[in-house]
């Protein structure tokens, strides 16, 4: 990786003594990485303001940002960037979902009142593949929007009503379909997890060893962040995943015998038909290069990327004006390269992203024909 791609560094300590517990880092080889001397410095200038009633929340040099965040009193996370794009809320967030992940795998309790810290340091390295995810270059729409990312599925409603019977089969009202990685159907009760957590559980399926089940042990963040729950997961077909959050029954092999045959086995069809789902934006007007739709009520995205050529980035024929005097329902830019449409509407946010020719007047009209159409035909 090139230096100019620039690095990210995530850094966790003990609170109270400042013990480093684990270092994970993008972009920077293992001959550069940070001195304790430094990480001393890093924790001691935070501890040191905060003795005097100064919380240091970030600060930069010329080439490198930093945030810290302590959380309840026990853990220190410390990230620094030098990437192009950092700012002190991207960073902010990845301070975030790197300790609800710690959360997610250990508990709230064992992170609060450290009894043992070489015992922690091991247990950490559970957390590392999906922390490490976060220090990547952004390929997750929902870490910028905090909304689940959908994927529409064929057969939406003879899929869902199986999905219902099969998660109260297992005594469970919290179940959902992942198909490539993304959210494709869900329980109510899946939905009404905290937005956070619906990304954490899809993020923890995608980085897990892959395996036809497992039977995993998850906290909620914000909904059980004491009290564990397992995570069940069952594969239909290669790239199609079942998911269950259950109590202490039923069985794994119970689920995985029983229920999966009862319930899948006479819905094969529909289940390869949602291996290979036609692409989201199949039914959007020429000229559509992507689009990202937000479903600001269910906290949900569905986004496609269908480019003719290459793309890049160009300067905007004309600047934004800083601030409007009214909240826009509707805005577009355009620039050399493409043109882009925004639409704020009561439910939903589109953001389009078109050719160069398409007519400027002609915007309006196709990003509200695209807003209704992806509407229709997505579960987002």
């Amino acid at each position: 990786m090139g230096e100019d791609e620039g690095s990210i560094t995530l850094l966790c300590l003990t609170a109270s003594s400042g013990v480093p517990l684990f270092c994970r880092s993008r972009g920077t080889p293992s001959k550069h990485q940070l001195p304790f001397s430094v990480i001393g410095s890093l924790n001691g200038v935070h501890m040191f303001g905060a003795n005097l009633d100064v919380l240091l929340a970030a600060t930069c040099t010329a080439n490198t940002r930093v945030a810290w965040r302590v959380f309840h009193n026990s853990i220190t996370l410390i990230v620094l960037s030098s990437e192009e794009g950092a700012s002190d809320f991207t960073l902010g967030r990845l301070l975030d979902n790197a300790f609800s992940t710690m959360v997610l795998i250990l508990g709230l309790e064992e992170l609060v009142n450290v009894r043992n810290i070489e015992r922690l340091k091991k247990d950490l390295r559970a957390c590392y593949k999906l922390i490490d995810s976060f220090l990547g270059p952004l390929e997750k729409t929902g870490d910028l929007t905090q909304c689940v990312e959908c994927v529409p599925v064929p057969h939406g409603p003879v899929l869902q009503e199986c999905l219902e019977a099969f998660a109260g089969a297992a005594e469970s009202r919290f179940g959902c379909l992942l198909a490539g990685g993304r959210l494709a159907l869900a329980t109510d009760p899946w939905w009404q997890l905290a937005p956070q957590e619906l990304l954490l559980l899809t993020w923890l399926v995608g980085v897990l060893p892959p395996h036809t089940t497992r039977d995993y042990p998850v906290y909620l963040p914000h909904g059980s962040p004491t009290v564990p729950h397992r995570l069940l997961t069952c594969q239909l077909l290669p790239g199609l995943e079942v998911c269950l959050l259950c109590g202490p029954s039923p069985g794994l092999p119970t689920v995985e015998s029983e229920l999966v045959p009862r319930f899948w086995k006479p819905l094969l069809e529909p289940l390869q038909a949602c291996v290979r789902p036609p692409p989201p934006g199949a039914v959007l007007p020429p000229g559509v290069l992507a689009f990202l739709l937000v479903n600001g009520e269910q906290r949900s995205s569905l986004s496609s990327v269908q480019p003719p050529g290459s793309r890049g980035e160009a300067p905007l024929q004309e600047p934004f004006q800083a601030g409007f005097p009214h909240r826009a329902q509707h805005c577009y830019v355009v620039s050399a390269t493409h043109k882009a449409y925004a639409i704020h509407a009561p439910q939903h946010q589109l953001f389009l992203l078109l050719a160069p020719n398409v007519p400027t007047f002609a915007l309006r009209p196709l990003a509200t024909r695209a807003l209704q159409r992806l509407t229709e035909d997505a579960a987002c």
